[in-house]
């Protein structure tokens, strides 16, 4: 099972902790953030989607100019604009980087955002249209003859694109939702499927569930991949990570303060972040080194749980993440640049060294 090892880049420097500055697209932080966090061995970089964000297409195309191999994890929002669009767009970006290119899917973990760009279905009706946007992406990527497509959301006379991807038979499709509504949709599209740090029961009750959508549409359960997206607080000491995530909390509690975070929203009501709030209830920290106050503190806007210890404490906790199916695992740092750099060269190659071991065992029980 091969793995990705994923940061996060964005306009400009920013985080929980770190107050924005700089120009709205501040050119300079995005080359020398994506550039070291290539050099750190980090395979590629989520890129996110906002509604009063800059474009996350254009930042991408920068991010593969400034960099030799590293990819991108593009969030891409259907129900902004036809499929047959996003498609060709999509498929452009995968062409000039050279197969560097995952999408992923983001139906909308917020009404308030989804309104700034004029949505106003439902969850489930957005999901609905997710479906069927993705059954017109795919196949815009993968037809050499024009189509007609006569459905609910989306009708088509004639679609076609001269431009296809660069990977075949077509560009990666990661997914992001965990209501039920989301968890059938990724069964039936997800190549990747992106949850956020639950504690281990948790991920793997939710494996579970996307691999048996993935069978009930008549796929395989090894069909889809599985990403984690977490925290991580590193120190030389296990004392001293743990002081450190301490002086990070009560910044964390500043900020929130001071702002609404990146949905709008003070609660998040997305059934995701609805987990991560109640994992937090059950303790502070979780399985081996799972850490929630950060998650109990900010509503569990996103990514927001957080492993911490040593280099080695935190390997050999993704790793548990690894055994229970989990194969690439993405960090979005406190510190955005230290913290993906951190990951990339102290964390990254311990878990390569883990999953080599683990599965040179297997090969020689087989």
């Amino acid at each position: 099972m091969s793995s990705e090892f994923i940061g996060h880049t964005s306009n400009r420097e920013g985080s929980d902790i770190v107050p924005a500055t700089g120009p709205i697209i501040d050119k300079a932080y995005i080359r020398s953030h994506v550039q070291a966090a290539e050099a750190a061995g980090i395979d590629r970089l989520l890129i996110g989607q906002f509604a009063q964000w800059p474009d996350n297409n254009q930042i991408a195309a920068f991010v593969f100019g400034q960099t030799q191999r590293l990819g991108a994890l593009l969030a891409h929002r259907p129900g902004l604009m036809a499929p047959t669009l996003g498609a060709r767009q999509l498929a452009t970006l995968d062409q000039f980087s050279e197969g560097r290119l995952w999408v992923h899917i983001i139906t909308g973990g917020s009404d308030s955002d989804q309104a700034r760009d004029g949505d106003f279905e439902d969850h489930d009706t957005r999901y609905a249209r997710t479906d069927e946007y993705l059954s017109v992406l795919k196949k815009t990527w993968e037809s050499d003859e024009p189509f007609d497509h006569e459905g609910h959301f989306y009708r088509f006379k004639g679609a076609f694109s001269q431009v296809k991807p660069y990977q075949k038979p077509r560009i990666p499709i990661s997914f992001g939702g965990s209501s039920d509504a989301a968890i059938a949709v990724a069964g039936k599209h997800a190549d990747i499927y992106a949850l956020w740090g639950e504690p281990l029961d948790g991920a793997k009750e939710t494996i579970a569930k996307v691999r048996a959508a993935a069978i009930a549409n008549g796929r395989s359960a090894s069909d889809v991949r599985f990403t984690l997206a977490f925290r991580t607080v590193v120190a030389e000491t296990e004392h001293a990570a743990w002081a450190k995530a301490g002086d990070i909390l009560e910044k964390v509690k500043s900020q929130i303060a001071r702002s609404a975070g990146g949905n709008g929203e003070k609660l998040p009501s997305n059934v995701g972040s609805v987990r991560l709030r109640e994992a937090a209830k059950r303790g502070k920290v979780l399985d081996k080194r799972l850490w929630t106050e950060v998650a109990d503190a900010s509503g569990a806007g996103g990514n927001s749980t957080a492993l911490v210890g040593t280099p080695e404490q935190v390997a050999d906790a993704i790793l548990d993440y690894y055994d229970a199916g989990v194969s690439n695992f993405l960090v979005r740092g406190f510190y955005p640049t230290e913290d993906t750099v951190t990951y990339g060269r102290d964390v990254v190659p311990l878990v390569k060294a883990g999953i080599a071991e683990r599965e040179a065992r297997k090969v020689a029980a087989e």
